[in-house]
């Protein structure tokens, strides 16, 4: 518990200054580049990222991290096949850039493609490396590496947005960020064996990959495929529009998902290990994100107008209820960064893929029609694809679990008491803001104090076992804070 602890802390401090970083450069660059520049570059990003899934997670992380007992012939196996994958890969959007720029009748995709392609010939040493930390839970080493290169492309992505290189600025922002993070990460293992060419037990990582990747890629491709729509569809303003929309939504999934997500398999995996009740583990973990998630996304959805203006500034103020619908359809995701690991746990990736394979399909073909009715539609579909795919993997994981939905929804009673209780306070605080006619800035500032409150008395009134969590979490800080700062030598 100690370990898990302590790599949660490093995650949270990896992230949320990660997250500063964002939060500064994605303010500066909206006020540099237009909605059309940040639509050319969420296509190029959208593109490049389905292909990076295939090959990160066909013989990467996951399988590094799920490893009972891990070789290092089967580290440089796996670094061996994504080395490979992914020159292969980088090669082939070099030959293709040109045919995909054409399909969006835009030139200028080429050679954002081909500097994206970069990328490819950087990750595979960055993301051994990082999985191997992971799976140690050396996450105090990772959150400087991560925290390097995300400074790194703030500062490249700012300088060149000012020297006017448009949509391409971030581009190379990532490239150069993607550079450092290898390097350092490198630096740091000191372990560049692990880098040997090598293919002993290629047919268990592939075997192993087939799944991992194809779920990777299904799940990557749904949450991009609706910028590729509207830029074949629509324009690449409406792109813009709709990927700034999405970059909101996910401020919960900044904050909170993705601190402990890097947490979560590694640690399931270890708890099944040792014969632990997966159930009980993944009840508790639900009903303690849905405390989080649910209200945040309330004061998103409520307060989006004044958190767009302050942020974004005025020429941003379209999307406000592309953010209300998305955050909406969101509250159905509040599980959503268990169920990978838990699949794994249980020895049965292969069902996160068909689960994948009966929610995604159709919930795309809703997206592509919504596209031809605008990004309005196809924020709203929101409110009917998600609630749908969560279904989808409940039905899967309650087979494994022995989980009746009885128990689900009882398990998330206070959860829901909570955020109806904070609704209620920012919706009335919103109200009388409006009436007064504060700033936005004096508005958000008093919905965010109620919102705290009302979030801190739904808790007590609850007796939710948040707060059992916090107290926790406080004394393990203070039991483990003399030994946090890692070691740069690998146990």
């Amino acid at each position: 518990m100690r370990s898990v602890q302590r790599s949660i802390l490093f995650s949270a401090l990896d992230r949320y200054i990660g997250l500063l970083l964002v939060f500064v450069a994605t303010a500066v660059l909206a006020r540099l580049l237009s909605p059309e520049e940040f639509g050319i570059y969420a296509v190029v990003n959208a593109i490049t990222s389905i292909i990076a899934a295939c090959f990160q997670e066909f013989a990467g992380a996951s399988y590094l991290i799920q490893k009972r007992d891990l070789s290092r012939a089967s580290v440089q196996t796996t670094f061996t096949i994504t080395l490979i994958i992914s020159a292969a890969t980088a090669f082939m959007l070099f030959v293709f850039a040109q045919p995909i720029a054409h399909l969006f009748e835009l030139d200028g995709l080429r050679q954002g493609i081909e500097i994206s392609a970069l990328n490819f010939l950087l990750l595979p040493f960055s993301g051994t490396i990082a999985a191997l930390f992971r799976r140690e839970m050396q996450f105090g080493a990772l959150a400087i590496c991560n925290l390097a290169a995300g400074a790194t492309i703030a500062v490249v992505s700012i300088s060149l947005a000012m020297a006017h290189f448009s949509y391409m600025a971030p581009l190379w922002g990532a490239v150069a960020g993607n550079a450092v993070l290898a390097v350092m990460l490198l630096i740091w293992r000191k372990d560049f064996g692990a880098m040997r060419p090598s293919l002993v037990d290629c047919r268990e990582i592939v075997g192993f990959g087939l799944y991992s990747g194809a779920v990777s890629v299904v799940n990557v491709f749904y949450g991009l495929a609706p910028q590729l729509f509207l830029a074949r569809v629509l324009d690449f303003t409406a792109v813009g529009l709709y990927s700034r929309a999405t970059a909101s939504t996910q401020i919960f999934d900044k904050l909170v998902t993705q601190v402990i997500s890097p947490v979560v398999m590694p640690a399931v995996v270890a708890r099944n290990k040792t014969g632990g009740d997966l159930k009980a583990v993944y009840l508790e973990a639900i009903q303690l994100l849905s405390a989080v998630q649910w209200p945040f996304l309330a004061f998103m959805a409520i307060m989006a107008r004044p958190i767009i203006l302050i942020w974004l500034g005025p020429t941003w103020l379209e999307i406000v209820p592309l953010v209300q619908l998305l955050c909406i359809g969101n509250l159905a995701l509040f599980a959503a960064c268990l169920t990978y690991p838990v699949f794994v746990a249980v020895g049965r990736v292969q069902d996160a893929l068909i689960s994948s394979l009966i929610s995604l399909p159709p919930s795309l073909l809703v997206i592509f029609g919504a596209s031809f009715l605008g990004v309005h539609a196809v924020a709203a579909a929101a409110l009917v694809t998600l609630p749908f795919q969560a279904a989808v993997a409940f039905y899967f994981l309650g087979r494994h679990l022995d989980l009746r939905p009885g128990e689900f929804v009882r398990t998330l009673l206070r959860s829901g008491a909570v955020a109806a209780l904070v609704t209620a306070g920012v919706s009335i605080c919103a109200a009388l803001t409006d009436t007064q006619g504060f700033t936005s800035l004096a508005g958000l500032a008093s919905a965010f104090a109620v919102a705290v409150l009302c979030w801190g008395l739904g808790l007590a009134m609850t007796g939710h076992p948040l707060l059992q969590q916090f107290h926790y979490a406080a004394t393990g800080l203070a039991r483990m804070a003399p030994g946090l700062w890692p070691s740069r030598t690998a146990p």
